[in-house]
C-alpha cells in the first residue's frame, strides 16, 4: 500500500497543500511546529476512528477557516488503485468518507483499500498510563487484522451507555434491561476473543521473528477480564457474562457504571528477558518495547492481510543511536510497504539512502529534497 498524492484543505496548519510521493518511504523534516505531525494526522484519517491525536474532527479545521476540513488521498491499495476523501463540511461534526467519489456506507469501508499503524511520541507513557489507553491501542491493533472489531465496541459501548442510564434513572425495566445486557454479552464476549486471539498471534509472532538483537522482546497477556481465558465456548461466555450483569444491577447502579465487562480489561506488557513489567523499565526501554510490538504487528497484519501496513511513525529516531536507527530502517524496509517518518535533523535519516524520498515541512508548505542519503 503505498500514498501517492496527498491533497489537504483548512487541516490545522494548511491551508491547501497538495503534494506527491513515488512508493518509497516518506521523511518530513522542519522545526518543531511546522506541521509535521499535522500532515501525519490527515493521513490518519484515512483509516476508521479518531486519528492518531483522537481529536474531535471540529477542532481540527484551520484557525479562522470558516469551512471544515478535506483529506483527500491517492493511493496503490490493497484494491489497486483508489482515491479517498474525508471530512466535515462548515458547522457539521460528521464525518463524511467518499471513495472514487461516491459515498462510503462507513468508515468502515476504507479497511478494504489500507490499513494504517502508528507510533507517536504521546504513546511513550503507554506502560505506565492508564488500562483505557492501553485498550484503545489493543483495539487498534485489533481493527487492522479484524475490521469488525470497531463496529462491535462501538455498539457494545451505545448498549452499555443505555443500560448505565437505565439503572442510574432507577427505570430498572427488566426486559429492556435483559436486552441490553444480551447485546453486550454477544458484543462483548466477541471483543475479548478477538483481542485474546491477537494477543495470542503477536506472542506467536515475537516468538519466531522477534527482534531482541535490536528491540527487547515483550510477553503479552490480558488481565482484569477473566471470561476470555476460561477455555468455555463464546455461548458459555456469553451466559456467564449475562448472569454477572444481571446480579451486579444493584451494584452497578450504585457506582453509577458497569463494573464487569471487557471495558475492564487490561492489555499487561512485560520485558520478557528481565522478567519486570513494562512499566518498571526504563523510558528508554519502554521506548524500545513499543517500537518492537509496532513492528510484529505489521508484520502480523501484513501476513494476515496480504500487504504491509502503511507505517507512520512520528519522531521515531529522536532517542535511538546510530545504530539502532539504521537496524530500524532496515526493519521497516523488510516489511515492504511505505512508511511516513518525521524528525527535525535529516542527518539522522540518511541511513535510508535511497530507500526514502524526503520532504522539508514549513509554513504549511512542503517541499521535496530528493533521497534520504543525498
Amino acid at each position: 500500500m503505498h500514498i501517492l498524492k496527498l491533497k489537504l484543505g483548512n487541516f490545522r496548519n494548511y491551508t491547501q497543500m497538495s503534494v506527491e510521493f513515488d512508493p518509497r518511504h516518506v521523511v518530513l523534516v522542519g522545526d518543531n511546529g511546522a506541521g509535521k505531525t499535522n500532515l501525519m494526522e490527515a493521513v490518519s484519517l484515512l483509516t476508521p476512528g479518531r486519528g492518531l491525536r483522537r481529536a474531535a474532527y471540529a477542532d481540527i479545521p484551520r484557525a479562522g477557516a470558516e469551512q471544515g476540513f478535506s483529506v483527500f488521498a491517492s493511493l496503490d491499495g490493497m484494491a489497486g488503485d483508489v482515491d479517498i476523501g474525508t471530512g466535515i463540511e462548515a458547522g457539521d461534526a460528521t464525518r463524511r468518507v467518499r471513495i472514487n467519489g461516491a459515498p462510503a456506507r462507513s468508515a468502515d469501508d476504507m479497511l478494504e483499500h489500507l490499513r494504517i499503524l502508528w507510533l507517536t511520541p504521546a504513546m511513550d507513557g503507554l506502560f505506565t498510563g492508564t488500562a483505557g489507553d492501553r485498550r484503545r491501542f489493543l483495539d487498534r491493533l485489533v481493527l487492522s487484522v479484524d475490521p469488525a472489531h470497531g463496529r462491535r465496541a462501538a455498539d457494545y459501548e451505545r448498549a452499555m451507555r443505555s443500560r448505565n442510564r437505565l439503572l442510574s434513572e432507577g427505570r430498572a425495566d427488566p426486559v429492556w434491561l435483559d436486552g441490553l445486557e444480551g447485546q453486550m454479552a454477544e458484543l462483548g464476549i466477541a471483543m475479548a476473543i478477538a483481542r485474546q486471539e491477537v494477543v495470542g498471534m503477536l506472542s506467536s509472532l515475537v516468538d519466531r521473528h522477534g527482534d531482541a538483537a535490536v528491540f527487547p522482546t515483550a510477553s503479552l497477556r490480558l488481565e482484569g477480564f477473566a471470561d476470555a481465558e476460561k477455555g468455555l465456548a463464546s455461548s458459555e461466555q456469553e451466559s456467564w457474562l449475562i448472569d454477572q450483569l444481571r446480579v451486579g444491577r444493584h451494584r452497578d447502579a450504585a457506582a453509577g457504571r458497569t463494573l464487569e465487562g471487557p471495558h475492564r480489561a487490561d492489555l499487561v506488557v512485560e520485558h520478557r528477558a528481565k522478567d519486570i513489567a513494562a512499566a518498571l523499565c526504563s523510558t528508554g526501554e519502554q521506548k524500545a518495547l513499543l517500537i518492537g510490538l509496532i513492528l510484529a504487528h505489521a508484520r502480523l497484519v501484513r501476513d494476515m492481510a496480504g500487504h504491509a501496513p502503511l507505517l507512520l511513525l512520528d519522531e521515531i529516531a529522536a532517542h535511538l543511536d546510530e545504530g539502532r536507527r539504521a537496524a530500524l530502517f532496515d526493519l521497516v524496509d523488510a516489511l515492504g510497504g511505505q512508511a511516513f517518518m518525521t524528525g527535525t535533523d535529516r542527518g539522522m535519516f540518511s541511513a535510508l539512502g535511497e530507500r526514502a524520498q524526503m520532504f522539508e515541512v514549513s509554513g504549511g508548505k512542503v517541499t521535496g529534497l530528493g533521497a534520504a542519503g543525498a
